[in-house]
Order: structure tokens, then sequence, then C-alpha cells
């Protein structure tokens, strides 16, 4: 019930914030389409990106508001006063992943079906398997971004942490070398990166009619490293920020 009350909370919240839902709903399909123009007359190009950027988006959206939000909880003292009844670090987490998730499955919904019906973007794999990885890669921004607020006392310190946390991971995904092409010391830092991971699971639904082994294994791992960033964000929050 703590844990439900929580979600309630922050999706209420959420509701009641359109430049935030906005922000989440309507600006990666927009990229989308950007990216529909940039490759138009290359379907093929087109894609194979805007498959990938299906997964990284929702990251990167999700990483920095949910990195925001928690940062403004302890500077307004929301999170004291939440501290100082049966919610626990655990519930407060959870809460977050879960209520952001619900968000993300909208995002990567609208964001999926307008490039498959609006731009025509082809793939083996389902729709369905598209959205799965999509809103597992949303949720994970939203916990490595819980993780970081925990190390900023301003806005603009939670900002701070994007290069250092997202753009070595979209960098080294694939995206743009082939990870088997790059360095040695390169591979390993990527192998340790959980968007590799996603990226790859999206390229197996791109190519594959069915879902593979590779790809729920990859799956499997994202989701894993969505538990481990949650349990070290609790372990890591503090009441407030001085």
């Amino acid at each position: 019930m703590i844990l439900f009350s929580t979600i309630k909370r922050i999706l209420g919240q959420l509701r009641h914030d359109p430049r935030t839902i906005g922000l989440i709903v309507v600006v990666p399909t927009l990229l989308i389409t950007l990216i529909y123009f940039m490759y138009e007359g290359q379907p093929a190009v087109f894609d194979r990106v805007a498959l990938t950027m299906l997964g990284v988006f929702p990251f990167i959206v999700m990483f920095l508001i949910t990195s925001i939000a928690m940062l403004r909880e302890r500077t307004t003292g929301t999170l004291e006063r939440l501290f100082t009844t049966p919610v626990g670090k655990i519930d407060l987490l959870f809460g977050y992943g879960v209520a952001f998730g619900v968000a993300a499955a909208a995002q990567a919904t609208v964001a999926a079906a307008f490039s498959y019906w609006a731009l025509d973007m082809r793939t083996a794999g389902s729709i369905g398997l598209v959205i799965l990885i999509a809103v597992a890669n949303a949720v994970l921004g939203v916990a490595l971004g819980l993780l970081c607020s925990a190390f900023a006392r301003t806005e603009f310190q939670a900002v701070q942490f994007m290069p250092l946390v997202v753009a070595p991971q979209l960098l080294l995904c694939g995206l743009f070398v082939p990870r088997e092409d790059m360095a040695g010391w390169l591979q390993t830092i990527s192998d340790v990166l959980p968007m590799s991971y996603s990226v790859e699971a999206l390229t197996e639904v791109g190519v594959h009619a069915e879902p593979t082994g590779i790809m729920w294994r990859d799956l499997t791992v994202v989701v894993g490293s969505i538990v481990v960033a949650l349990i070290l964000g609790a372990a890591t929050l503090r009441r407030r920020t001085a």
C-alpha cells in the first residue's frame, strides 16, 4: 500500500505538469520525425537509425527529468517530510521507477506507433518488442537519474551528470561504430554499459522476425541494471540537500 500510494502521488504530480508531459510524450516523436527528413529517400538507413533512437531518446529524457525531480524533492524538504511517514527509501525509489515506467510506456507507445504508421518504419520483429525494449531503456534512465541525483546539490549539477553518464553510453553502444570494431579496452568498457545491451536488443528485433536468445539476454541485463541502480540509489539517498 505504501508503494502504491507513492506511485499514485508521483503520477498525480506528472498529470498536473503539462510541460513535463510534453517533454516525455511529444519530444521523442518530434525528434524521430526530424530523423525521417534527415534520411528522406534512404528508408533502410532511417529504419536502422530510428529503431535505435526509439531506445535512446526515452533514456535521455527520463534521466534528465527524474534526476531533477528527485533533487527538488530534497531541496524543497518534501523528502524529509515523507520520511517522517512509513515511506521508506526502497518504496520511494521503486515508486519513482514504476510511476515513470508508466509514463515511459505511454512515451514508447506513441513514438513507436507514429514511427511505424506515420513514418513507415519497417522492422522484421514486432512493434510490441520494440515498445518493450524502449520502456526498459526509459526506466533505466529513471533508475540512473535517481542514483545520480543523490550526488547533486543543485539542478545545474544534476544536468552535469549527463555528459558523464549518458554521453559515454551513446558513444560506445555501437550506434556510431560497431562494438566489435572498437579497440579492446573500449569494448571492455562498452560491455559494462547497459545501453550497449538495449541497442543490441533493438538491433535483434530489427533483423529477426522472432525474439532471439540474444535479445532476451540483453533485455535481462537491462532489467538487472535497473534493479541494481534503484538499490544503489536507495542506499545513497539523502533526506535533504544541505
